[in-house]
């Protein structure tokens, strides 16, 4: 297995975690706290972070993007849990747009 898959399989291991901490305590586990307060909450909260996100994009700042990506990345994963999505779904979707042009499959959806 390459490095790149290794690194990748991150994701998937966040998103088992996030599953396991729904059956968590509010009081030990901020992911079970989050999950706790709601789909508003938790939209609110991705919001925040791809604000940030941004914030450190505009601001050319690439440490900052990194940061704030993962914060953005980790509370996508909390929304995906909270909503039913598996990460495998996210996955498939991309590998049909995969080798398209994004102006076609952008038009396409429209049909």
């Amino acid at each position: 297995m390459g490095e790149l898959d290794k690194d990748s399989e991150v994701l998937q291991r966040l998103y088992d975690l996030i599953e396991v901490r729904k059956e968590g305590s509010p009081e030990a586990s901020y992911t079970a706290e989050l999950l706790s307060t709601g789909v508003e909450r938790v939209a609110q909260k991705l919001g925040e972070e791809a604000v940030e996100t941004v914030i450190a994009v505009t601001q050319g700042k690439p440490n900052l993007v990194v940061y704030e990506s993962a914060d953005l990345l980790y509370h996508l994963l909390v929304a995906w849990a909270l909503t039913g999505v598996r990460p495998e779904d996210v996955w498939a979707e991309l590998a049909k747009r995969e080798g398209k042009s994004g102006i076609v499959e952008k038009a396409l959806r429209g049909k």
